[in-house]
């Protein structure tokens, strides 16, 4: 039966005889069925497979992303028992009802359903996720009734906006099942388009008709306590959300553009745990030189990077680190995003002119061994940190710069005294989000010269090492990456880069000269490690590291 298979998807085009070997192969090793195996190392796609073995069995194939299933035809089964039974009503056609199954042992069920509805039943094969999905687009995600309670609204409802309801429980199942860190609604050009972030890069979702603008744009609003009525603003709310037993924290903004309101919202886990010191990335010696820093008894240490590059996931895992009985640590956050227990967090609120300055004045008087100022954003939090860290505290915090080194500048720009920076600064870590490698489909390659050049790295010295690159895979959805790891620039502040600070060098000095001593390791050696070590790409750090070649 598998060779059949085998024979009809060779006939078509869509395998060759090396393919087909390969496949067979992996199938014995695995024992998976001959299907499985051509999709589990992505010889084929998924549809091409389905219409095989539809072939094979001599059954229809039907592609459930095209066309629309009247409502008259979706009525005459349940969305459980079309759940339970892995099926869909597609069509009455010649006095029989035609339903679409993923499997073909399903067709049993033809004659059960045809003694429940009283009509003849006939199955049509489609493939798996094109099943799911329909059944998503027909039915609504399972387990929605939790998430529209959680959201305030019950499925229930026959009102107006019960299927706005639906559309944005939907929404955020989809965002959560994806992995998505972010949900961007962009209405314009005829339509609304709806687009998730994964490990860091947007992906098109949805697009709903333009009409569905306004009411979609007024839910949201209203579930993040905003005001519906303005439309020419920005606005920022809070959402909190229960999908499938996980709370979940959604942070909102508005922003108004020429083709009508946009919002972003930021999902955050509450229930994930927090990714432990070891777990960062950190090379064994910028761990140990990180876990050393951390362990000063006073000083400052920055955490550099553009928004979403995981500061404060590295800024919680230190804090963890350090979190015993004998050491009060306090906390000033904008938002409070993960709760650590035997750890004093406060919430920034600017409502009531509770600024960082504010809370860290406050705090430095409730005696604390270790302090975190979520991010220095002006000359007063930047002075009071300073002066935290010169009194004997250990201040960490971050600041929105390209690298390590700017930091130091950076200071300086906002107006605090160069000896000040000198001073206080112990050590500065700038970092990036890289995309890891699927484990199930990366491939071996012998890289050329310009490559391995391209991360910093001597040809001679690699030799015929092999390095990995994505192929893509279904546990990948052919993107040939799942996850991110963090890339690190670390930043040693010792005698001479405080001096050169002091007499307030250049930029391109104090790097110049932390390079030439040792005391910098820039990004692209920690990437070159992750693509050594096969965690990541050379696309994907020179994506990310910026640098020219």
């Amino acid at each position: 039966m598998s060779q059949d298979l085998g024979d009809i998807l060779l006939a078509s085009g869509a395998l060759t005889q090396s393919d087909l070997r390969e496949a067979m192969a992996y199938q014995r090793n695995g024992d998976l069925s001959l299907a499985e195996a051509v999709l589990k190392l992505n010889l084929c796609d998924e549809a091409t497979v389905y219409r095989g073995i539809a072939k094979q069995q001599g059954m229809p194939f039907v592609d459930l992303d095209k066309g629309k299933v009247a409502q008259a035809i979706l009525d005459r089964l349940s969305g459980e028992i079309a759940r339970a039974q892995g099926l869909l009503p597609l069509m009455e056609k010649g006095g029989k009802l035609i339903v679409a199954i993923a499997d073909p042992s399903s067709r049993i069920l033809a004659d059960q359903l045809s003694f429940e509805l009283g009509a003849e039943v006939a199955c049509a094969l489609t493939t798996p996720k094109g099943l799911e999905r329909a059944h998503d687009r027909y039915y609504g995600p399972a387990g929605e009734d939790e998430v529209a309670a959680s959201m305030g609204a019950s499925m229930g409802d026959e009102g107006d906006d019960a299927p706005i309801v639906r559309l944005v429980t939907q929404t955020f199942q989809r965002a959560i099942e994806a992995r998505a860190s972010d949900i961007h609604v962009e209405p314009g050009h005829g339509r609304v388009r709806v687009r998730f972030r994964v490990d860091g890069m947007l992906r098109d979702i949805d697009e709903h008709p333009e009409h569905l603008s306004a009411p979609l744009m007024s839910r949201l609003k209203i579930m993040a306590r905003m005001d519906i009525a303005e439309k020419r603003k920005p606005q920022d709310g809070r959402i909190g959300l229960k999908i499938a037993g996980r709370n979940i924290d959604v942070r909102a903004s508005i922003l108004p553009s020429n083709h009508g309101e946009t919002m972003v919202m930021r999902l955050l886990d509450r229930s994930a745990n927090l990714i432990a010191l070891r777990e960062l990335g950190f090379g064994a010696e910028d761990y140990k030189w990180f876990q050393k820093t951390i362990k000063r008894p006073n000083g400052i240490c920055l955490v550099t990077g553009p928004t979403g590059s995981g500061k404060t996931t590295t800024l919680y895992a230190a804090l963890q680190e350090l979190n015993r009985p004998d050491i009060k640590i306090i906390t000033a956050e904008d938002p409070v995003e993960y709760h650590i227990s035997g750890i004093n967090q406060v919430q920034v609120n600017e409502r009531i002119h509770l600024s960082f300055a504010r809370i860290l004045k406050a705090m430095l008087r409730c005696a604390p061994n270790v302090v975190l100022v979520g991010e220095i954003r002006d000359i007063e939090t930047a002075e009071i940190a300073i002066q935290a860290a010169l009194t004997g505290h250990l201040v960490f915090s971050t600041l929105h710069t390209n690298d390590a080194v700017s930091s130091l500048t950076r200071l300086v720009d906002l107006g605090v005294k160069p000896f000040l920076v000198s001073a206080s600064v112990q050590a500065v870590v700038a970092q990036r989000l890289v995309r890891r490698l699927c484990p199930e489909c990366a491939q071996g390659y012998l890289p050329d010269e310009y490559e391995i050049r391209a991360i910093g790295l001597d040809p001679g010295v690699i030799g015929d090492k092999e390095f990995k690159k994505p192929r893509g895979c279904r546990s990948c959805e052919g993107t040939g990456y799942r996850g991110r790891i963090a890339l690190y620039e670390t930043l040693s502040m010792d005698p001479t880069i405080r001096e050169q600070t002091f007499r307030g060098e250049t930029l391109e000095t104090i790097r110049d000269t932390a390079m030439s001593i040792g005391a910098l390791r820039p990004l692209v050696t920690d990437g070159a490690r992750k693509v050594i070590d096969g965690t990541s790409s050379v696309t994907e750090i020179l994506r990310v590291s910026r640098i020219q070649g």
